[in-house]
């Protein structure tokens, strides 16, 4: 690479840093349709627990504008790179943005400096990403991730949470956010053990969001009619998989079968 190369677009390993020297950062806020009165759409409840060999991260499907449905099939849960995902509550157009580009700013670094992150290196990139979001949450345009990603240094899964301003906070077993983040949680808390397995970590997540859509209006449960279920994703030594819609929609029949049982 040239001189003029060098000191270009790809020198510096953050395209974060790159994107806002050049006033190319966060999204503008939504002022259009704030200022009409109209609600943005929301991403609501997702969730992250461990398992022996990693994480599993879920997230509901429904979006909402206020008290109305504004999608049903919102994916909401995303992997970040090979080893970890992420998963967003709040303003549906801020989060996507903000996964978009902390997917960037994964696979740019790598590309520059030759090798990626650790994980504790990309969870400090997402809290600095949010952190430079300060104008549009003091506007109420807030987006609440969740990281986690299996860490190779460590051989084990790990979570991370945030708050609105970025700060970053480890869990050790299992976290939830968003509208049903509460009721989720207090539905992990007392399905959660440790040593479980794969099938049952899905089956925990799958049981912590139905509750959650039986408690929150804004959470959406499982539509067998629509063929609509959680979106689910499983990160291990052998990297980021997305769970089969079939294979969750039995971890569903399973819960259902299991509560008809015990009464």
């Amino acid at each position: 690479m040239t001189e003029a190369g060098a000191g270009s677009f790809g020198a510096n390993p953050s395209f974060f840093d790159l994107a806002r020297d050049r006033g190319m950062g966060a999204p503008g806020p939504t002022t259009a349709l704030e200022g009409a009165g109209i609600a943005p759409p929301h991403g609501t409840t997702v969730l992250a627990l461990t398992f022996a060999d990693g994480i599993v991260m879920a997230g509901d499907r429904r979006a909402v504008e206020g008290t109305a449905v504004a999608d049903r099939r919102m994916d909401k849960v995303f992997p970040a790179d090979d080893f970890s995902t992420v998963a967003v509550a709040g303003v549906a157009a801020q989060a996507i943005e903000l996964v978009r580009l902390f997917q960037t700013e994964l696979e740019h670094y790598e590309k520059v400096e030759g090798e990626g992150l650790s994980l504790d290196g990309k969870a400090n990139r997402l809290a600095q990403m949010i952190r430079a979001w300060m104008p549009l949450v003091m506007q109420g345009l807030i987006v609440v991730p969740i990281f986690a990603g299996y860490d190779l240094a460590r051989s084990e899964g790990r979570i991370y949470r945030y708050d609105v301003i970025g700060g970053r906070y480890e869990e050790i077993d299992f976290h939830a956010t968003g509208s049903g983040g509460r009721d989720a949680k207090g539905s992990l808390k007392k399905r959660y053990r440790d040593g479980l397995d794969r099938d049952e970590a899905v089956r925990v997540a799958v049981e912590a969001l139905l509750d959650a859509s039986e408690e929150d209006t804004a959470t959406g449960g499982p539509d067998p009619r629509r063929g609509i279920y959680p979106t689910v994703y499983v990160v291990t030594a052998e990297g980021a998989d997305r769970v089969p819609e079939d294979e969750v929609q039995r971890a569903f029949e399973q819960v259902l079968e299991h509560r008809t049982e015990t009464g």
